[in-house]
């Protein structure tokens, strides 16, 4: 049973009215369940409703994209069964991000690889999931290094800070999830938000997803106060932004967010066709197809 304050994904999204380039890719969502095919881990955060690929692909299609980056949420842990069942079949229209365990072996490795997976999850939010030691993350990257994967990591802006040398110490490439959570009410000049451009600017292999305004809006469902950081971030690192729905957007408190609306923010974002291609066809392709 979901948590009782758990809000499901919306049952009927509009139809947006920006229409993406061909060959676009919702570069961050999730599947989740059906926890009767695909339990939740038992030492699990929340508990969500179940949201199969079916649901996925048919919203990829409505939404007028082509592929999907599939990421691994905290709710199933490491066990990547129900991640890995999606990339099969979807075949060359989905990608993955894992969640691993330490002691995985290289030949479990590779058959997530042959599945579609390309990177690992590193997840510091405390809220979400127990510390790990960084010694453990570094011993995952080193095992992924031979497979050409890079590594996805998920914080909140007030780590950034502490988090840096680490991060710089993977010398591989980093997606960075949601921006790295910046508080929109401290505006895009205050020191927080340009530690992280900074950040960028000093490793030029770091990415960013500019997703998820609807975590960090004050307004919801107005996403008027995101967009200046999404805008800039586009705007700085063309070639290194990604976008996604983050659908069935879990532990959403606020409101359920529509995600036709959610596409429609892609313009205000990556206000030139250049800029829409960039980040929803060749950056997604180029890290996770080629």
């Amino acid at each position: 049973m979901m948590d009782p304050d758990y809000l499901p994904f919306h049952a009927n999204p509009s139809k947006p009215e920006f229409k993406a380039p061909a060959g676009a890719v919702d570069a961050h969502c999730h599947v989740f369940g059906p926890a009767d095919t695909f339990p939740y881990h038992p030492k699990r955060k929340y508990t969500p409703c179940d949201a199969p690929k079916e649901k996925l692909f048919e919203l990829r299609d409505y939404l007028g994209f082509e592929r999907n980056v599939i990421v691994q949420a905290s709710c199933h842990g490491t066990d990547n069964a129900a991640l890995v069942d999606a990339l099969e079949s979807a075949g060359e229209l989905a990608r993955g991000v894992a969640v691993v365990d330490p002691a995985i072996t290289v030949e479990e490795l590779k058959a997530m690889d042959k599945a579609g997976v390309r990177a690992v999850r590193f997840n510091f939010v405390k809220r979400l999931v127990d510390t790990t030691p960084k010694e453990v993350f570094l011993s995952i990257a080193e095992k992924i290094k031979p497979l050409g994967w890079h590594i996805v990591v998920y914080f909140e802006a007030p780590d950034l800070e502490d988090l840096i040398p680490f991060l710089n110490q993977l010398d591989t490439t980093i997606v960075v999830d949601h921006m790295g959570r910046p508080d929109v009410t401290k505006g895009v000049d205050h020191p927080d938000f340009q530690r992280f451009i900074d950040f960028m600017g000093g490793n030029e292999k770091v990415w960013v997803k500019t997703t998820c305004p609807e975590r960090l809006t004050q307004t919801p469902p107005d996403y008027s106060d995101v967009v200046p950081f999404m805008k800039a971030l586009v705007e700085k690192f063309p070639d290194r932004c990604l976008w996604g729905t983050d659908w069935p957007h879990p532990n959403m408190k606020s409101h359920t967010p529509d995600d036709g609306k959610l596409v429609d923010v892609i313009p205000q974002i990556a206000t030139t066709a250049e800029l829409q291609q960039k980040l929803l066809v060749d950056n997604p392709m180029r890290l996770y197809w080629s």
